[in-house]
C-alpha cells in the first residue's frame, strides 16, 4: 500500500515537471530557482527536478515526432 501511494506520487511530481518543462519551450518562461530558495543543496535538488522533466519532455517529443499517428497542423 504504501511503496504504490509512493509510485503514484513520483510519477505525479515526474507530471508536474514534464508540463513546467513544456512552458519552458513553448513561452519561454521558467521556474526561477533562486527566489525558491537560498539554500544550495535545494537549488541543486530543484535544477535537477526540472532537468528530469525536461528529459522526459524531450523524450516525449522525439517520440511524437517520429509517430505516424500524429501530424503537424499549421
Amino acid at each position: 500500500m504504501a511503496l504504490g501511494r509512493l509510485f503514484h506520487y513520483a510519477f505525479d511530481a515526474v507530471l508536474v515537471s514534464t508540463v513546467l518543462a513544456g512552458v519552458k519551450k513553448t513561452s519561454g518562461f521558467s521556474l526561477d530557482v533562486d527566489q525558491l530558495t537560498t539554500n544550495p543543496t535545494a537549488k541543486s535538488a530543484a535544477e535537477s527536478y526540472l532537468g528530469l522533466g525536461e528529459s522526459v519532455y524531450g523524450i516525449i517529443q522525439s517520440t511524437v515526432v517520429n509517430n505516424g499517428y500524429f501530424a503537424k497542423k499549421e
